[in-house]
């Protein structure tokens, strides 16, 4: 397909998603959590036809790309900043949560700032670590308004959250540092042989 208005489709849905931020923050606030399940639903449908309407139209892009896991962060952000505040988490998930985001976006920035451009690629850990950000909120959310949980579940969840991610930040790190580190020397040793 080659129209230009269809091949907008999924980076339009992406940025609705990350629009959706706000009201899921401020809903969470206000705790209306019903209000906000309808909002995560909608969000979770864009999420998973994004990526698969820019593979199926043939019109991946670079603005899809970065958008689509700032769409996510930015999501879990507001969202697991807005448990903290209305008491659904304790402030240290929220820290850890919100301080791997911060880790992870400021080294991508250092990266692009000093050695340039790179390839958006999520690892395995950081894929698993957001997937069960998002499960332990929709956990949250859905259990303010039918507590169906027991309580072992959250424990699990927190753990399980914790430990991803300490080791997916720390996986992101080790990478990228190495990849960052050979730039640096092989600028070097170009540089000695001029």
């Amino acid at each position: 397909m080659s129209n230009p208005v269809i091949k907008q489709i999924p980076n339009t849905l992406t940025t609705l998603r990350l629009l959706s931020a706000a009201p899921i923050s401020l809903m969470i606030l206000s705790e209306n959590y019903q209000a906000v399940l309808w909002i995560a639903f909608f969000a979770g449908i864009t999420d998973a036809l994004d990526g698969w309407l820019a593979r199926k139209l043939d019109c991946m892009s670079r603005y899809g790309a970065v958008v689509d896991p700032l769409s996510d962060k930015a999501l879990l952000f507001g969202a697991y900043i807005s448990f903290v505040v209305v008491g659904l988490i304790p402030w240290w998930i929220g820290l850890v949560v919100i301080t791997r985001d911060i880790i992870i976006v400021s080294g991508a920035l250092a990266y692009h700032s000093l050695i340039g451009r790179y390839d958006m690629a999520p690892s395995i850990w950081g894929k698993v670590s957001t997937q069960v950000q998002i499960v332990f909120a929709l956990m949250l959310l859905v259990h303010q308004v039918y507590p169906v949980f027991p309580q072992i579940s959250f424990l699990i969840g927190i753990l399980l959250l914790v430990l991803l991610a300490f080791g997916s930040c720390g996986h992101y790190v080790f990478i990228w540092g190495s990849k960052a580190l050979v730039a640096f020397r092989d600028a070097d040793t170009e540089a000695n042989n001029l």
